[in-house]
């Protein structure tokens, strides 16, 4: 299949399932990180920092963001799994992968005169075409990161031309384009390439959407020549349980930003539909969700660092135990919104 080291919907599709293990979510001190990965006996799919940061024992490859973390020590996200893994590497793709699941990165520079939406178009058609080659087909989860998401590039926000190059790819590669649609995140970063981190699986996922909120996917066009193309979560199971991955959920009902100005309004509103997106996870999938806290991973991106204790004392309402959670400071893609909201949450 050639690539270095290769080896061989809607919420009506079946979800994944298999007898291996999902991938386990973690946020660990950056400078333990490689002492408690040989303890645990885990390999890790992917490793991401934020703060640029890594220790010089951690000999594994590093997924780097420009996205401040706004409290302290240093962490890393790792996702890891028992399963053994191979790594595959071609011009700006890597991904490491289980016989199930695949995580990847995708890295591409933006170049003078090029336009953002005909260079995400060539990143995701790139990405989709490794995956289609590889044998993991159906994509589970996306985040996207690049800098300047609010600004304007010949009378267009980034965002937008970021949606319409999206859009272009997905409709004419996915299968069942946009109910195929997985969990996904864009957020902008200080600087960098356009980044895009994906999960892939050999077999289809159950994707959501939010009752309080319409399909990103069926927004009308006030916000853009092409909607965004995410499904608001994508659901994931295997023997040893189910996996909920939260697409950037914020203060939005419907499709209308509330509260602008009001962080922690916005958070109370954002907690409100990961509450109503969780129960309704729970109802598709049968078994308990939310009562699984202990072992998810929660991302908050914050517009402004001033804002952060209004939005973590807002938080701790929501019993989120701090230690599974991170908060980086970027921008999102409405510029009305102050705070987004993802996560990993496995069941008990």
């Amino acid at each position: 299949m050639g690539l270095g080291q290769i080896r061989t919907t809607d919420e009506q599709h079946s979800s994944c399932s298999t007898s291996r293990t999902l991938p386990r979510c973690m946020f660990l001190d950056a400078a333990q990180a490689e002492s408690w990965l040989e303890t645990h006996q885990l390999n890790p799919l992917a490793i991401i920092s934020f703060s640029g940061r890594v220790p010089g024992l951690l000999h594994r490859p590093v997924i780097r963001l420009d996205l401040p973390e706004l409290t302290a020590p240093p962490q890393l996200e790792v996702w890891g799994t028992p399963d053994p893994v191979h790594t595959y590497r071609d011009k700006g793709f890597s991904a490491s992968a289980t016989d199930n699941v695949l995580f990847g990165s995708m890295t591409i520079d933006e170049l003078p005169g090029q336009s953002l939406d005909t260079l995400t178009e060539l990143a995701y058609r790139r990405m989709l075409s490794h995956l289609q080659s590889l044998d993991y087909p159906y994509l589970w989860r996306v985040w996207n990161y690049f800098p300047h998401i609010n600004g304007l590039d010949e009378g267009l926000e980034r965002y937008q031309r970021f949606c319409r190059g999206r859009h272009r790819a997905l409709e004419d590669m996915l299968p069942d384009f946009p109910h195929s649609l997985p969990a996904g995140t864009a957020v902008g970063t200080r600087s960098g390439p356009l980044h895009i981190q994906f999960m892939a699986g050999s077999l289809p996922a159950v994707h959501l959407g939010n009752p309080r909120q319409i399909h990103a996917y069926e927004y009308p066009q006030d916000y853009g020549p092409r909607s965004p193309s995410f499904a608001r979560a994508t659901l994931c199971r295997s023997d040893a349980g189910s996996h909920l991955y939260i697409s950037g959920t914020a203060s939005v009902v419907g499709h209308a930003s509330r509260h602008q100005g009001l962080p922690a309004e916005q958070t109370e509103e954002t907690i409100n539909n990961l509450n109503v997106l969780m129960a309704h996870a729970e109802e598709r999938a049968r078994q308990q969700i939310t009562g699984a806290q202990s072992q998810a991973c929660y991302k908050v991106y914050i517009r402004h660092a001033a804002d952060l204790a209004a939005i973590q004392k807002t938080l701790h309402e929501f019993s989120l135990p701090e230690s599974h959670i991170i908060y980086l400071q970027g921008d999102l893609c409405r510029q009305e919104l102050l705070v987004e909201i993802e996560g990993v949450v496995p069941s008990p």
